[in-house]
């Protein structure tokens, strides 16, 4: 079966080609592919992320005919992006503060997003800090990958949050608005269905934890 497989940047660089065609076996998945003649010596020493059809996807997901694999290495926008800022904190969040962490004198636009706590008293978090913080990393730099950014910071506080302070706080910066607001976007939708942290709400004497979802 044959395989599109899309090349940015060093890759293209590489392989003097934007996209080439691979001719794989019924059933073959994208480490197959990797290991081929063709992309290993493209792709070595490089972390990349692997698209599927537009979807991000790991190694073990199996190729089908007329499929169009993208490998996609850092993206640093002209120079090194700097590595994401994450903290997983008891502390109180600081918007302006985590703002600084990404500006970059290659941005032109920084997007923040603030959770705060409502219509209770009050929340309480509890994390699997360690795992959480390497999660939360894994996907702002997917995101930095996959959007161009220059920088990305996330942090999410645990313990008790009181109403109307924020729980969980991100920001990117990017050369322009679109990447930014897509990047700031994935960063904190999938820090909220990926990251191991548990919500409880607190009214009163009564608290009850948030039923949330199986992570991908």
């Amino acid at each position: 079966m044959e395989v599109t497989v899309r090349l940015f940047a060093m890759l293209r660089e590489r392989a003097g080609a934007d996209s080439l065609t691979l001719e794989l076996p019924d059933g073959a998945r994208v480490s197959d592919a990797l290991a081929s003649e063709a992309l290993a010596p493209l792709a070595d020493g490089l972390p990349l992320v692997m698209a599927v059809n537009r979807e991000y996807a790991d190694a073990e997901h199996v190729l089908d005919a007329g499929d169009e694999l993208a490998l996609i290495p850092p993206v640093s926008g002209g120079s090194t992006a700097a590595a994401p800022w994450v903290r997983v904190s008891t502390e109180p969040l600081s918007l302006d503060t985590i703002a600084e962490r990404v500006r970059d004198p290659r941005a032109g636009a920084v997007v923040t997003f603030s959770g705060v706590t409502r219509e209770v008293e009050r929340l309480e978090y509890e994390a699997y800090a360690e795992m959480a913080e390497e999660r939360m990393r894994t996907i702002a730099e997917e995101a930095v990958a996959s959007h161009g950014l220059c920088a990305a910071a996330v942090e999410h506080r645990v313990g008790d949050v009181p109403l109307s302070e924020p729980s969980v706080i991100v920001a990117v910066s990017a050369p322009h608005r679109g990447e930014a607001f897509a990047g700031a976007r994935e960063v904190i939708d999938r820090v909220k269905a990926e990251a191991p942290i548990w919500k409880k709400e607190i009214k009163g004497d009564e608290g009850r934890w948030v039923k949330g979802t199986r992570p991908p």
